[in-house]
């Protein structure tokens, strides 16, 4: 099993890859910290595996795991995460991922984990709460409102809503994702009037509740 390990803490990174490299049977390929890099290493390398962590700054786990069916559709993501709040576990699974791994799970759960993606299963820690799992199976998601919203804006839309909530100015986000200061007042003028909310401090309640970022980094 070929494995990409995406996740921006450097002691967590080196503590997996040395955990999986004590697997039988499976390969760490590479390491990134973000997830723009994350969907490098998927591209050039197509793992079978990419490992990810949800809480990144700039493009987090959830818009990754979004786009990495279209750049290679035989890679399977397994998260990797803190977060069992169901706007994360839901919003996780409304993006196709494979697994859902809590961090705190015990080494053999991991590689269980890994075993159920081996075998084509998709596997969710127990410690996720079944009232979770009840409601998104009922509906497919944890807040119907704002799941619909956040199904209104585009990738971009999404990325820039991210990077505005973890509080970065107009010039900071043009200059990370290559556009023009004024492309990016567009999008966000765009995503406002689409979410009808009409202030910075709003779009921050919004993406902390739909679990673009987490209330930790804001």
């Amino acid at each position: 099993m070929r494995v990409i390990l995406a996740d921006d803490h450097q002691l967590v990174r080196a503590g997996l890859r040395s955990l999986l490299q004590s697997f039988p049977n499976v390969q760490v390929l590479a390491e990134c910290s973000d997830g723009h890099a994350a969907l490098e290493h998927v591209e050039e390398l197509r793992p079978d595996v990419l490992l990810l962590d949800i809480t990144m700054p700039g493009l987090n786990g959830l818009e990754v795991a979004r786009r990495v069916p279209a750049i290679s559709p035989s890679t399977k993501v397994l998260v990797l995460s803190m977060h069992v709040g169901p706007e994360y576990v839901t919003q996780a699974l409304r993006a196709g991922v494979s697994g859902y791994l809590i961090k705190d799970a015990a080494v053999e759960e991991l590689h269980q984990a890994l075993d159920a993606l081996a075998m084509g299963k998709a596997y969710l820690s127990p410690a996720i709460s079944q009232s979770v799992l009840h409601e998104f199976l009922r509906t497919g998601k944890a807040d119907p409102d704002a799941d619909s919203q956040l199904q209104k804006l585009t990738a971009r839309q999404r990325e820039i809503l991210q990077l505005l909530a973890e509080g970065h100015a107009t010039r900071e986000i043009a200059a990370r994702l290559s556009l023009s200061a004024k492309t990016v007042e567009s999008h966000r003028s765009q995503l406002m009037d689409r979410l009808d909310i009409h202030d910075v401090p709003g779009l921050v309640r919004f993406a902390i509740r739909v679990g673009l970022v987490s209330a930790d980094l804001i």
